[in-house]
């Protein structure tokens, strides 16, 4: 009797809105370690919001983790692969443009000269929550409009990023166990959790675990744990459905003073004024 061949797990795209130049999709993929790794070409320059989950990703400049709030880049042209070697499924927002639009903003930047991409990742920078707030909203609300400002603007912060940023390669020994962290903090960030705790859930030392965490990730535990719950908070704080209190104690904020300070820091306006914006 002949064997079949595995069914292939193949991506689910969803397109949001697009237009001249510009594409924007949600992508939803449910492949997992057993599954042959993802290999395809980018078309146009792509930047990827990564929403959940996990996955490997290898490009021409090299290879990182992908972890929700990061960013995937990609350069017109080129080939690409995509893994899940340690976990299964994840879901991005992709932001495609043409030639002519990454050139026009390139021209636009202050001291920006490369058009095209020197690194495979933006990890989860603080700067970059507001954008990742506005990116989850537009999953839940598209609206060609809102879409297309929000392409551009994404564009022009991520090619100034890219101008003088570095990517250390991480260390492949300790991948899966940062995988395994990372997947743990997306489910319990709003529970009380302690570096020690992560690391020894994953089987590290606690102080190896914060420097590999950190190299693998591209930001320190804490951080990556805070900047799960503001956007979690800001979700709810946008659908209106959630008083500022309950949106503070849901994400696991025990002080809403504490609360109210960084969510200000960081989006530029009280949770309260956001979430009357918002509605």
């Amino acid at each position: 009797m002949a064997t079949l061949a595995p069914a292939l797990s193949v991506p689910s795209v969803r397109t949001l809105a697009e237009g001249a130049g510009w594409r924007v999709a949600e992508v939803t993929c449910s492949a997992g370690p057993q599954d042959p790794i993802f290999q395809e070409r980018h078309d146009w320059t792509c930047i990827a919001a990564v929403l959940g989950g996990t996955f490997q990703y290898r490009s021409e400049h090299g290879h990182a983790l992908m972890t929700p709030s990061s960013l995937l880049l990609g350069n017109a042209g080129t080939c690409f692969e995509c893994g899940h070697a340690h976990g299964r499924g994840d879901r991005c927002v992709t932001f495609q443009f043409a030639p002519d639009v990454i050139e026009d903003t390139v021209g636009a930047l202050h001291g920006a000269t490369q058009a095209d991409f020197r690194i495979v990742r933006i990890p989860p920078l603080d700067r970059l929550l507001p954008l990742m707030a506005r990116i989850r909203g537009l999953v839940r609300a598209p609206d060609v409009l809102r879409a297309e400002d929000l392409a551009l603007g994404l564009a022009a912060t991520v090619l100034g990023l890219d101008q003088d940023a570095t990517e250390v390669p991480p260390d492949a020994r300790y991948e899966r166990r940062i995988t395994d962290a990372v997947r743990l903090i997306e489910a319990r960030f709003a529970d009380t959790l302690t570096i020690a705790d992560l690391a020894k859930a994953v089987g590290m030392r606690r102080r190896q675990f914060a420097s590999v965490f950190r190299q693998v990730t591209g930001v320190t535990p804490y951080r990556y744990i805070l900047h799960c719950r503001l956007v979690a908070a800001a979700g709810r704080l946008r659908d209106g459905q959630s008083p500022v209190l309950e949106a503070a104690l849901e994400t696991g904020f025990g002080d809403l003073s504490e609360f109210t300070r960084r969510f200000h820091a960081t989006f530029g306006r009280p949770p309260a004024q956001y979430r009357r914006g918002g509605r």
